[in-house]
This record gives structure tokens, sequence and C-alpha cells, in this order.
């Protein structure tokens, strides 16, 4: 063992005997140099470390590389989940040169193919494929299409123990040998290896490698998964690297999202966490909750619960308009959405069908004294009872069919629910609609007149917020609902607005095209643990690797794949235990 010891002072000496003498002042008198005061106290170089004060170190350099690959190949060691120091050398060559070399070795190759037929031996398959190497390098490289370079890849590994130290290089080359990539110890030159992987251009091992520019290429760690910002909200810990996920999606090209994963995967969980988070940073929540799951929670947040059943006290009238700074085409508009929610209501109609209903709706704003002149829409609007009277007053065969259809609304079980005025008003930060309590062939009837009602609320007034719809399948399922909700999406992005889509039913939600046109108008995009049913067809849609699809599929609760924009990881949510029992 060879010892080298570099004391940053002699023993407290005369520089500093004073004591009342400042650092400044003993360098200034020259008795001790920058050097001194910079240097670890010791140094200790031995056949297969080298030890900096506390800290052990060992040097690894790359002798053997594959014949073939892939791009980024380095990504394994960038993202290594301990700190290491990694040093390319890059020495460009000269292709006449090179061309002499290959000459010469393709003459030695071929001679030694040669000997061998006429001797009547096998030929040596590593030596035809080298000359299969040799002789597409040599038509590059007189081209012009490629060029030569030596590289050298060393890689110093700290630690804070010899065994931490002995481990950690285990790992490492067996995460190389796994790319069949070959790495030595530099034994009894740990102290150049060191020096070599320091930022000072110093290579003090000189182990290259010839590289052509394509391969030379694919060892730049350019792309990382990392995604990790200076501002947003933590949704995880990137499984990749171990780094937490810390994002703002109103950053992105919109601030849609959607959460696809199979029942008991940890949606409910994220969605609870991330709408905590976002209160937390200024930004109000809204909810749309099919089994009232969020009601809990939204007590806890101080929030408020509207809850929609025939006994609520909570109303709402599809039939209202927008009075404050309402658009020039405000009542044509609303009279559009009105079609589709009774097409929801009514069921699917024919053409005559629906120029009657136009017709009735038309009429119907116009006898309460409402017309396109924005003056108007300070008037009472009409309920849906009014609608119903205008289509018996009609007195044909079609239009009393439609108001059969619409009887159970204003007389029948569902009269309470939808035929008043409006009572409430959007006021808290954290509002949750809650459904549950509705019969299952209304619930797509309340999610379509709530997302009207929000959407009237955000074009009044612009401010940060999130829409979160749970279970969106009630209004996929229906083609006009499914046709508003993206719409809906589309335009939230001029409003400030969020809207975060939620599903269980991944396959049918996929199988429509209302549903494909949600996801790819959404820039973050969660899938968590998903069935063996549903995860061909997701694989399918986001273009998944076998690997990300085997990840999928073994996930645990609350894992699965975080995509923002173009980039996307393995993500884990985690949560503090204060948070747990918020939610929980």
């Amino acid at each position: 063992m060879l010892g080298l010891f570099k004391p940053k002072t002699k023993s407290n000496g005369s520089a500093v005997a004073g004591g009342s003498q400042s650092v400044a002042e003993v360098v200034a008198k020259g008795s001790v140099s920058i050097k001194d005061i910079i240097a670890p106290s010791f140094i200790e170089v031995d056949f297969n470390y080298l030890k900096i004060d506390d800290k052990y170190y060992k040097t690894l350099y790359v002798v053997g590389y594959p014949r073939y690959v892939s791009a980024n190949w380095l990504y394994s060691l960038i993202t290594f989940d301990h700190p290491l120091y990694i040093s390319m050398y890059i020495y460009p060559t000269e292709s006449k040169t090179v061309l002499e070399d290959l000459k010469r070795k393709i003459a030695e190759m071929e001679a030694t193919i040669e000997t061998d037929m006429k001797a009547g031996k096998v030929v040596d398959p590593t030596v035809q494929v080298a000359l299969d190497d040799a002789l597409a390098l040599q038509a590059e490289l007189a081209k012009g299409a490629e060029r030569f370079f030596q590289f050298g890849l060393y890689i110093t590994i700290p630690a804070d123990s010899l065994d931490e130290l002995n481990q950690l290089s285990k790992q490492i080359d067996s995460s190389l040998a796994s790319l069949l990539i070959i790495a030595k110890q530099a034994t009894l030159q740990m102290e150049e290896g060191f020096k070599s992987t320091l930022p000072m251009f110093y290579d003090k091992l000189s182990v290259w490698r010839n590289m052509d520019t394509t391969s030379l290429a694919t060892t730049f760690p350019f792309s990382t998964a990392s995604l990790t910002k200076n501002e947003g909200i933590m949704y995880g810990l990137n499984q990749h690297d171990g780094s937490l996920i810390i994002f703002d999606r109103f950053t992105l090209e919109n601030a849609n999202s959607v959460i696809l994963g199979k029942s008991g995967g940890g949606k409910s969980f994220l969605v609870k966490l991330e709408s905590s988070r976002l209160l937390m940073m200024g930004t109000d929540v809204m909810i749309i909750d099919p089994e009232n799951e969020y009601k809990k929670l939204t007590g806890s947040m101080g929030g408020e619960f509207v809850e929609f059943s025939g006994a609520s006290q909570y109303k709402i009238n599809p039939f209202d308009l927008a009075t404050a700074d309402p658009e020039p085409d405000e009542l044509q508009n609303k009279i559009l959405n009105l079609h589709s929610l009774m097409r929801v209501i009514m069921g699917d109609l024919v053409p005559a069908q629906d120029a009657l209903l136009d017709r009735a709706l038309v009429l119907t704003y116009r006898q309460k004294g409402i017309t396109q002149d924005p003056e108007t829409f300070k008037t009472q609007p009409p309920l849906l009872e009014d609608l119903y009277k205008v289509l018996l007053g009609m007195e044909t065969p079609e239009s009393k069919e439609l108001g059969d259809r619409l009887e159970k609304f204003v007389k029948g079980s569902a009269s309470g629910i939808f035929n008043q005025q409006s009572n409430f008003d959007i006021k808290n930060p954290f509002t949750v609609f809650g459904i549950r309590d509705l019969e299952e062939n209304l619930r797509p009837v309340a999610m379509y007149v709530v997302l009207d009602y929000i959407w009237n609320k955000v074009r009044r007034e612009k401010k940060k917020r999130v829409l979160i719809v749970d279970e969106a399948w009630y209004l996929i399922k229906h083609k006009d609902s499914g046709n508003y909700l993206f719409n809906f999406a589309k335009r939230a992005r001029k409003y400030l607005l969020g809207l975060t889509t939620i599903t269980q039913d991944v396959e049918d939600f996929l199988s429509t095209q209302e549903g494909k046109a949600i996801i790819t108008n959404s820039s973050l995009q969660i899938i968590l643990k998903q069935s063996t049913a549903a995860v061909d067809k997701i694989t399918e849609t986001f273009y998944l690797t076998g690997g990300e699809k085997h990840f999928l599929l073994s996930a645990g609760v609350g894992e699965g794949l975080f995509f923002a924009g173009q980039s996307h990881v393995g993500f884990k949510v985690i949560a503090s235990e204060e948070e747990k029992s918020l939610i929980e």
C-alpha cells in the first residue's frame, strides 16, 4: 500500500501560532497558500481504491463494447441511483491514417480466411464478422459519410465506506455487463483514474477505442426522464432515477389531464392528493363525484359539498344564461347545448324531431321575453316545465311524443331535481358536486347540467381552476354528452381551466372517438395499474414498449406511468402521514 499524506497546515505552526490572526492575514503573509487551504487532509492510494479524507473512490475504464448499441445506452449509468463521476474523452483522427490501417487489417483478415479455406478448416465466424465491419467502415470513410474518433470512457465511484464501494462497483459492473460492455478496474492507477474523471480534461489513463461518427453519437446522454421543476406540486417518485416528480400542469400546452386505471389501482387517492396540494398552491378545485367519495375530504379541507337528489336544497336550472358580459351568440350557444342535453334525456331523435325541438326551445325563451338582445338575459329564465308546456301546446304527434319523454323530469320521479330556478353559486375554492343518490340513468343528465353550469361560471371569471370529472364513462357512453365533454376540454385552456378526466372502464372509454379525442387533447396523462383486458388497448393508444406494458401489469397500488408532454416516466405516488390521514 502506498500512502500519500498532504496536511493542510504544518501542525498549526508559526503562521497561525498567534491565534488571533485570520486566514486572510496568514495567506497575505505567504505562510499558507490557497492550495494548502482547499487541499484534503490526506490522500491514501491503494491498489484498488483511493481514499481522500473520509471518502473512498474507485475508477473503472471501459475496454469492451458490443457490436451494436442502442441510442442513449449510457442512460443506465446517468440515472444510476448513486452519484458517479463519468468522463468521456473524444479525439478526432485523420481518415487517411485510419484508411491505411484498415487496408492493412482487411488484408490480414482476408489472408487468414483464405489460409483456413485452403487448409480445409472452418472459417472463424468472428474473423468474418470483423472483416464485414471493416469493409463497410472503409466504404463509409472513403465516401466521407463517416469520420473516425478515439473514445475513452471512465467512471469513478464515490462511497462512504470500503464495503459500500465494493458493492457499488459490482452493481455498476453488472449494469454494464447487461449491455455486453466490459469494464476493468484501474488497478495500480487509481490516482490517474481519479484525475481522469475530474472536470479538467486530464486523461491520464489513455484507454481508447476506435469509433465512427454514428457509433459515437449513441454515447451522448442528452435525453433524461427527470420531471423535477422549480414550480408546481409533487405527484410522486420517479422510479427511473429516484427523483421527485414536481410539476405544474399549467405550464403545458393545456392543463388537461386524464387518469386511467383499474378499480383499486389508487386513482381516487391520487386525485385527492393532487386536489389538496393544488388548493395549497392557490388553485380552485371543482369535482363531479358520482359516488360521494370526496365528501369526507371536502369537510376536512373546509370545502362545500353540493349534493344532488330529489330532496336536496341545491338546484341548478339548465336554462340559465350568463348575465355578466355575455357573448354575442350566448342564447344561440345555450340552445345548442340544450339540444345535446335533451338528447341525453330523451334518447336519439330523428331530424324532424330535432327540428321540432329547436323551434320549441326558441319559443320557450321567447315566451319569457328573452331574445338575442343581451339586455333580455336579465329576465328570469324558463324552466324545464315551460319547454314541456310548449311541446304539448304544439299539438302534433311528434311534439306530444317529445313531451311524454320529458314528463318524468317535470311531473315524475325526477321532477324536483332539474325543474327549479338555480339557488346556488360557486363561492368556495373547493366545491364537490355529489350525485350518488340519483338513479343510474339520471347521473349523465346531472353531470351534463353541472358541467354546463361550471362552464358559465368559468367564463365569467378567469382564474386558475381544475375541474375533476370522476367516472367520465357516464358521459362518454352518450355521444352528445361525450362531444360536450370533448369540446369542454378543447376550450378550457382559454379560461385557465384544467380538466381532469378519470375512468376505470378504460377499454370502453378508448373504444369511442370522443374518449380517444379527450385523451389526445390532454397534455398530462397518468396510467395506473391495468388489467390484462385493457393493457393491449392502452399499449396501442400510447405506443408503449413491451417493458412499459409489463410494468403496468405488475405495478402495485399507486404505481404507473406519468406522461407530461413528450416526457414519460414510471412513478409511484407518495404522501406524508398527515396527508394519508386526511385523505383516508
